[in-house]
């Protein structure tokens, strides 16, 4: 088996690095970590030290750097085929691999008026009007995948695929900024908020004395 390092940011606030650790949690994947928190003086340069792009996450395997989150969930899904983390059926893979992507490169004004924030204390932010249509487009995304996969397990697709693990900061955005959502929205979030890879990054988060004030 293939030596794995993911290397992250520090999990507070790192959404990106979150995505492909649950990913490897998921698989049973056996991998060091290494963190690098973020904003610091010496961030850019320690990351640099790990990959040309500069940004966390990055997965090395056997010392190959792969970065950009959902590449290195690709990555993991080659590697551990068995694991199935796309759906199995070539239709709903694709429609997982489109809910991903869209995920993975849009959505920018909520994640600019949400950021992931895990020591944050739970309270209601009222989201700014730019921010409505992401919101808007994301719960109907989950509705409309809970609607047609509800009937095989509490995920988008029923079973955890790497969509979930790429709409994770989603889910945790919502909880801290108190986003209203619909029935079938707020079940699906907690779903994967108990996910237990999840119970152990944020006791993690909380655990970290680095504080980044937004």
């Amino acid at each position: 088996m293939a030596a794995l390092t993911l290397v992250i940011g520090n999990r507070a606030y790192s959404s990106w690095s979150l995505r492909p650790w649950l990913a490897l949690r998921h698989v049973g994947a056996v991998f060091e970590e290494v963190v690098i928190p973020l904003r610091q003086p010496d961030t850019k340069a320690r990351i640099l030290a790990h990959s040309a792009a500069g940004k966390v996450p990055v997965l090395l395997v056997n010392g190959v750097a792969v970065w950009e989150s959902l590449a290195i969930c690709e990555t993991v899904a080659e590697m551990f085929p068995a694991k199935a983390l796309w759906p199995t059926d070539s239709g709903v893979r694709a429609l997982a691999r489109a809910v991903a992507t869209e995920m993975h490169g849009g959505f920018l004004e909520l994640r600019k008026a949400f950021p992931m924030d895990m020591k944050r204390p739970p309270a209601v932010r009222l989201p700014p009007e730019a921010a409505l249509p992401d919101i808007e487009r994301i719960t109907a995304i989950w509705a409309g995948l809970r609607a047609r996969f509800g009937g095989e397990g509490p995920f988008l697709f029923g079973t955890f695929t790497i969509a979930d693990a790429m709409y994770a900061p989603v889910c945790s955005r919502f909880e801290t900024y108190r986003v209203p959502l619909d029935p079938i929205c707020h079940d699906y979030v907690q779903a994967v908020l108990a996910l237990p890879a999840m119970g152990e990054w944020r006791a993690a988060a909380l655990a970290e004395p680095w504080e980044i004030a937004y």
